[in-house]
């Protein structure tokens, strides 16, 4: 279940959701929706880890791992002798390696994105059409039917203009 309250400017938002924690509420339950960009932790503090570098990481050593045995693995099965010159050339090898490992951290970075960004939504969530007009939503998930009704009487304790669940 979730309750989204909107409010009219970041400090009565601020103050919902210190109310919230002071109430008890885990502040990992809690999300801020803004059209403007805040930096985190104004309106929730969160120490949410990210696994989009992680992603990007492990995609660009997969590709470097596949454009290496791609290079390398091709010129081994199908040798072509010219001269005193090794069967794996360094150069071309190299640069098959750079460009794949380039497209999969890319593919990798978009990935992460995604998740991140919890893209597509599997689940329907709350929203209120305020939120894109400048207002600030303050969005909580919770497990009972209680503590959803406790967390919209503490929002509109702090001012929100709205309640939705």
């Amino acid at each position: 279940m979730e309750t989204l309250g909107t409010f009219k400017d970041v400090e009565t938002a601020v103050k919902a959701v210190d109310n919230l924690v002071k109430a008890g509420f885990s502040e990992r339950d809690i999300t801020s929706l803004t059209s403007a960009p805040y930096p985190d932790g104004v309106i929730v503090k969160t120490s949410q880890r990210t696994w989009f570098r992680w992603m990007s990481l492990g995609g660009g050593i997969f590709g470097a791992c596949a454009g290496f045995l791609l290079a390398a693995g091709t010129a081994y099965m199908y040798p072509v002798q010219t001269g005193d010159k090794p069967i794996i050339a360094y150069f071309p090898t190299g640069i098959i390696t750079y460009e794949l490992t380039m497209l999969f951290a890319i593919i990798g970075a978009m990935v992460g994105m995604f998740v991140e960004m919890k893209l597509p939504p599997w689940e329907e969530g709350v929203y209120d059409p305020a939120v894109g007009e400048g207002s600030i939503g303050i969005s909580i998930s919770v497990d009972s039917r209680e503590k959803m009704v406790r967390a919209a009487k503490i929002m509109e304790a702090a001012g929100a203009l709205s309640i939705k669940h």
